[in-house]
């Protein structure tokens, strides 16, 4: 099933909503369920629970989804965005020729973090921030979401602690980002992470999921892999990560991008404004954005 958060009207509540295609939705409430967002529903839904928005509630009617008000499907993550830096081979490549020193060593895992104060939504703005930002970039990414409170896991047990996937356009300012050393600065603007279009559940995935991932901008296609060619995989990381640290329910990790980004282009093509980014993953749909003039 895919999981939406939406509006009626701008000025409206957030609301949960429950899709079975990618035209049309149904309120929870039709459901006979209610949640406060879906942090909560994360968190608190039961297997039974569960089981009940799998099927379409008898005598209700979809509401299709471009009549409503598009929101992130975790508008407010409860915790930063726990991201994976250069996790494809050929990402890694590209990325050592645009800064070396910044991008070059990998020994392990690079992991990071994203603030993330309100994420942005399909179809939102990404703003240019000119005068801070010279060298704006697009990275399409899959994004993971814990379904339970994972400490110690074992990487075969990996599978049963993920709620389901989405996608992350992880814009970055690679001026901020290797110029201040650390990337959280580069990484955490505000509206510097589309989440989207929804959330689709585990069960709609193979595991581990092997997904055709792709970004354009303009209509020029700039990525184009898969999932299956991670460098860490899902288990490892959350293997490795819970050896010592508790992942809680609701937990995003960004699983980092495939090559094809600005910064790896000869010679690097950043983002300008009014530029289309359109991120797509296979199974889960297209995250589209538009780069605002500010």
């Amino acid at each position: 099933m895919r999981l939406y958060t939406y509006r009626e009207r701008p000025d409206g509540d957030d609301r949960i909503g429950v899709g079975f295609g990618s035209d049309s939705l149904y309120a929870l409430e039709d459901f006979g369920l209610t949640f406060a967002d879906m942090n909560d529903l994360i968190c608190n839904i039961t297997p039974e629970q569960m089981d009940k928005l799998r099927k379409a509630p008898e005598g209700a009617k979809p509401i299709a989804l471009d009549s409503l008000v598009r929101r992130a499907p975790i508008p407010y993550p409860m915790q930063d965005v726990v991201c994976l830096g250069i996790n494809y081979d050929a990402h890694h490549e590209e990325a050592g020729r645009f800064n070396q020193e910044a991008f070059g060593d990998r020994p392990k895992a690079i992991y990071f973090s994203k603030r993330v104060s309100e994420a942005n939504c399909d179809g939102g703005k990404i703003p240019r921030y000119e005068g801070l930002v010279n060298s704006l970039d697009y990275e399409v990414e899959l994004g993971v979401i814990l379904g339970k409170d994972a400490f110690q896991v074992p990487a075969e047990h990996a599978q049963d602690y993920i709620f389901g996937y989405t996608i992350i356009n992880d814009v970055s300012a690679r001026d901020l980002q290797t110029g201040h050393k650390q990337w959280y600065f580069g990484k955490s603007l505000d509206g510097f992470t589309p989440m989207g279009p929804c959330i689709v559940t585990a069960d709609e995935i193979a595991y581990p999921p092997v997904l055709g991932i792709r970004c354009s901008v303009n209509g020029e296609m700039r990525q184009n892999g898969s999932t299956g060619d991670f460098i860490t995989m899902i288990a490892q990381v959350l293997a490795e990560l819970t050896r010592g640290m508790t992942l809680k329910a609701g937990t995003i990790i960004a699983t980092g991008t495939p090559a094809g980004v600005g910064m790896g282009m000869q010679p690097p093509c950043f983002l300008k404004s009014g530029d289309v980014v359109a991120c797509e993953i296979d199974g889960i749909g297209t995250l589209t954005n538009v780069v605002d003039d500010h």
